[in-house]
């Protein structure tokens, strides 16, 4: 190691921080100035978008989608501010202490980098615990406090002016997107006091109270999405909670009916595999139709598919909700021609049939090495760590398509509670 490496290092970071920092600092001279601009052309923009909407220029869907970018867009605008905001939303981040963690941590950060990766030796080193892996809790706590931090900031800014519905669903979201339920319900109920008739924040106000009050959408939840229906009667997400009402109470053709129109009403550039999703909850409510027991029961695993009775399963307290095991072909499965698609998913066991989480793989992945968690479910709002008893299942598919079809390969695991880790799931039997 020479000096003339350490000169020419340290001549190329000062220059990287060059790069980052002046434009940085030199943005927040103008900060205040450009806010006061900005601010009103928002204001502006919202309310176009509702007239627009009201005199029939825009559809619900695109309304969604300008509002949400709208939104988005302001969240940028009103965290880049260093002045009080009183209006909409309000400071999200220091710019000075933004530039001084850039200072300390870009020359920090390059230098582990070398010494691990830059090292030749490290190309010989063990692989990584998971943990390490993964940047370790400490990381994971000091992020999660960094977020925290910025939602408060925000409400102080929201409760300075609280007559911002806009500015209090973005909080309510916000909340949820970090599973901080019990304060999302009453930044919601604050959006809706101010403006009752927004489909969209109904439907999540209403799925926010469901999961605070146990998973369970009877009473206000239901009142919230019947509301949704009222001003958008197919919007999606209003329609699949309806649903899930009705095939909890065994009202399988209404579940049907809600379903479909929830299909129906996707947009174009949705994800395929929700579609598919919604199609497997429609196949499973139509079998009940016909008289079919409740799924806890229907789906009762053999022991074959379970996990080997030397191999218990392993839940470690306090770890996280993921799920971790492989799937592997039973004996009987010898000579079969196998379809190509497989897909591994959790159930809950006592709820509606669409999958919480769900990764798909191939046929020449076996035996496959699987892990479902909060980042693999098909709904943000429906996650694996919010279900207290699942079972997994393991389907070779002839169709392509998570939906059960006749032909189809497939495996089963005992009940287990999330963060349950190496089960194996047996792929041991062709359904009719």
């Amino acid at each position: 190691m020479t000096i003339t490496f350490w000169l020419i290092a340290a001549a190329m970071t000062i220059v990287v921080l060059g790069f980052l920092l002046y434009p940085l600092l030199k943005k927040t001279a103008g900060a205040g100035v450009e806010r006061e601009k900005t601010l009103p052309v928002y204001r502006q923009q919202f309310s176009e978008l509702e007239q627009d909407r009201s005199s029939g220029l825009l559809s619900d869907e695109q309304y969604r989608q300008a509002r949400q970018e709208l939104e988005r867009r302001l969240l940028e605008e009103t965290s880049s501010t260093t002045e009080p905001a009183s209006a909409i939303s309000g400071q999200l981040v220091n710019v000075k202490f933004v530039a001084l963690t850039l200072v300390l941590l870009i020359p920090s950060a390059s230098g582990v980098l070398y010494w691990t990766l830059g090292n030749p030796a490290a190309m010989t080193h063990p692989a990584a615990s998971p943990m390490a892996a993964q940047g370790g809790a400490g990381d994971e706590r000091q992020m999660m406090e960094g977020l925290n931090t910025l939602m408060e900031r925000l409400k102080k800014k929201l409760e300075q002016n609280p007559n911002d519905a806009t500015g209090w669903a973005m909080l309510a979201r916000s909340y949820m997107a970090m599973e901080r339920y019990a304060d999302a319900v009453p930044a919601f109920d604050k959006a809706f006091k101010l403006n009752p008739n927004d489909a969209d924040m109904l439907a999540d106000y209403a799925d926010a109270l469901g999961i605070h009050q146990g998973r369970k959408l009877e009473g206000k939840p239901e009142t919230m999405i019947q509301k949704a229906l009222k001003v958008d009667p197919n919007h999606v997400k209003a329609l699949m909670l309806a649903g899930t009402i009705a095939y909890n109470r065994k009202d399988f053709s209404l579940a049907v009916k809600d379903w479909e129109r929830a299909r129906a009403s996707l947009p174009p550039d949705s994800d395929p595999e929700y579609s598919e999703q919604i199609t497997a909850a429609i196949g499973d409510a139509k079998q009940r139709m016909g008289g079919a027991p409740m799924m806890a029961a229907t789906n009762a695993p053999r022991a074959s598919s379970a996990m080997p009775a030397d191999h218990p399963p392993v839940k470690k307290a306090g770890a996280s909700h993921a799920i971790t095991g492989k799937v592997v072909l039973g004996p009987g499965m010898a000579g079969k021609t196998l379809p190509d698609t497989l897909f591994v998913f959790a159930k809950d066991v006592a709820g509606p049939p669409m999958p919480v989480s769900i990764v798909r793989a191939s046929k020449k992945d076996l035996p496959f090495t699987f892990r479902l968690d909060d980042s693999t479910s098909p709904m943000p709002s429906r996650k694996l760590s919010d279900i207290q008893t699942v079972v997994i299942v393991a389907r070779l598919s002839k169709s392509g398509q998570a939906m059960p079809g006749s032909g189809d390969l497939e495996g089963m695991s005992q009940p287990i509670t999330p963060g349950t880790e190496n089960i194996t799931v047996v792929i041991d039997r062709e359904r009719p």
